[in-house]
């Protein structure tokens, strides 16, 4: 690193102590990302600078494409076979949810919350949570009527609202927590996930203090 890029890191990092940082994060990536990252020590370094910042509740969302599903299956079992292990000197706080799961399996329950996230798209959870809600009705457990916000949010797999969603190396929404993150910031990273450093990480953070969020007012 150079002296003129440690500077400005230096900086970046006593600007972000002055406010508040993001409550929970969400980092969204495609599975090539991982794949390509050997020994996961980007991701290693990622969930290490969030903890280093003092964010509390970390989601990595993995997408998988869905060409054929037994290469799916494969590749989401060796992402929730491997990566639990590397990331546990950070965190033992650890939960692993794949498509094929109905709960999300909990590796321990000390240090900063991370939930790794691996197909489990925005569109499937709701499409879950719909067919939970309609089973209740037919069931007359449940009645049409009283189907709200509340309801449906009950029945979502992941309860926690993002403050922040960064995007690596895309320019494309995620589908991911389309119902949680509907108020959430988004920052799109210039660089792929591959090239992405802790000055990378910082700026996210920096924007995100330097927004006013609204909340959809």
């Amino acid at each position: 690193m150079g002296i003129i890029s440690g500077l400005y890191e230096w900086r970046l990092k006593n600007k972000i102590k002055t406010q508040d940082v993001p409550e929970h994060i969400v980092l969204a990536l495609s599975e090539s990302d991982l794949l390509a990252d050997e020994k996961y020590g980007k991701l290693i370094s990622f969930v290490s600078w969030c903890k280093e910042t003092e964010i509390n509740n970390v989601t990595i969302y993995v997408g998988i494409i869905e060409v054929d599903a037994e290469l799916s299956r494969k590749i989401c079992s060796k992402l929730s076979t491997e990566i639990p292990p590397v990331l546990a000197s950070i965190t033992h706080n650890i939960s692993v949810i794949t498509r094929l799961d109905k709960e999300i399996r909990s590796i321990g329950t000390e240090g900063m919350r991370l939930e790794i996230s691996l197909g489990y798209s925005g569109k499937y959870e709701l499409t879950r949570a719909i067919k939970e809600i309609m089973k209740k009705i037919e069931n007359g457990n449940m009645d049409p009527e009283d189907i709200d916000e509340k309801t449906i949010e009950s029945h979502l797999l992941f309860k926690c609202e993002p403050d922040l969603v960064i995007r690596a190396g895309g320019k494309r929404l995620t589908d991911f927590l389309i119902w949680q993150s509907v108020y959430s910031e988004l920052y799109f990273t210039d660089v792929n996930w591959l090239d992405f450093r802790k000055v990378d990480f910082l700026r996210a953070i920096r924007d995100y203090q330097k927004r006013k969020r609204r909340f959809g007012k």
